[in-house]
């Protein structure tokens, strides 16, 4: 086929930067993966089970484009009760394909050709595309270390225009760790209200928070209107390859949402939406025991980076670390690439996740206790060449 015959906006989006290293280490033999952003433990017996049972009793059926009202009366009553958000599960709720079909849906209910999405990054590789893909203009605003990545009113404010459709909110953050306090969305949020433009807020790790609560934008009175809440099931129940997400937000915007979703997609897998429904009813100790574990491993790494030399802030979201590898004189991708050569350990580039990642890692804590020492180790032994 000729390539001129492709579309031009999908030719000119870049492959994304972690398949580059994760392609690499496929080739490889006793490499140590610190790059992948899943889970390691197995989803819970418990929901595998409802899903198991929802087989055997012939559940696999097309449900409901929004998806089960079942499962959507318990993704209500799970907001209200851990965010203090309330919608109506029957127009507010939409069950999507994972969180990453609700950044498409909502990108593409929303961008009209020209408008403005603004992106704080570094952060997770989908949104510029996916603005692009809906004919929008990704609109990045530069996170800093010294914020500890956090978005700034001053910041968000300087770059909003006319033509300035919706922002995304990507916290807890993906690959920082960062997260947004009380007092952070406070300052947004007198930036925002009362303007005509909308908050995308990706809160798929919002069940790994550590240190305090999270907070929702949407859970400001003045937000409410102005917000789609993204979630899902993939990083607090494990359950990634079930593809399980979900859209909460205005009626109009979930309703427009939907129209993409039932010409598109039709629905969520049933068998994974009955696991749904399980997992928010009987799940919290599972997520409770997960997030304990990644906690213990976050300030294993953390530290571990620490006493070898190199700067890194605490992370208090999500499984990763992000390093700040400047001391050693090496880029990003120079860092990542020697290191997997000579010391078997893969590592993601920041600049993966926009341009201002210059200088940084992702490192994924979602391994073992075993791998992430000798991980540390290889690392340390690397570093020691530059510093």
């Amino acid at each position: 086929m000729k390539e001129h015959l492709l579309a031009s906006k999908v030719t000119g989006i870049p492959p994304s930067g972690i398949r580059k290293f994760f392609d690499i280490v496929t080739e490889m033999k006793d490499v140590i993966s610190l790059g992948v952003g899943e889970p390691d433990f197995d989803t819970p017996w418990h929901i595998r089970e409802e899903g198991i049972y929802s087989l055997e009793k012939g559940k696999t059926i097309y449900t409901s484009n929004s998806g089960l009202m079942e499962l959507r009366q318990e993704i209500t009553l799970y907001l209200e009760r851990r965010y203090k958000i309330g919608y109506d599960p029957k127009t507010q709720v939409l069950v999507t394909v994972g969180a990453s079909e609700g950044i498409d849906l909502a990108l593409r209910a929303l961008i009209n050709p020209g408008d403005e999405i603004l992106i704080p990054e570094p952060s997770y590789v989908s949104y510029k595309p996916c603005t692009v893909l809906a004919g929008g203009v990704p609109v990045v605003i530069a996170t800093k270390a010294e914020n500890e990545f956090r978005l700034t009113a001053e910041e968000l404010e300087a770059n909003i225009t006319p033509k300035t459709k919706a922002l995304i909110l990507p916290y807890p953050n993906n690959p920082t760790g960062a997260i947004m306090r009380k007092e952070d969305l406070e300052k947004i949020v007198e930036v925002l209200k009362n303007k005509d433009i909308i908050v995308i807020s990706d809160e798929i790790y919002a069940e790994l928070t550590y240190g305090g609560e999270h907070i929702s934008i949407a859970s400001f009175p003045e937000m409410y209107e102005q917000t789609v809440v993204l979630n899902g099931f993939s990083k607090a129940y494990a359950m990634t390859g079930w593809r399980m997400g979900y859209a909460a937000g205005p009626q109009a915007l979930i309703a427009a949402m939907t129209k993409i979703h039932q010409y598109a997609i039709m629905c969520a897998p049933s068998t994974s939406q009955y696991a749904g429904i399980q997992a928010l009813r009987h799940g919290d100790e599972d997520v409770q025991m997960m997030r304990s574990s990644y906690d213990g491993r976050r300030r294993l790494l953390v530290q571990g980076f620490r006493d070898m030399g190199l700067d890194c802030f605490e992370p208090l979201g999500a499984f990763y670390v992000f390093p700040c590898i400047q001391k050693t004189g090496l880029s990003s991708n120079e860092f990542c690439e020697r290191l997997l050569q000579e010391q078997k350990v893969a590592a993601v580039p920041g600049t993966a996740f926009g341009d201002c990642g210059e200088g940084f890692i992702r490192c994924s804590y979602a391994y073992s206790v075993e791998n992430l020492k000798e991980a540390l180790h290889r690392i340390e032994q690397f570093v020691k060449k530059y510093i």
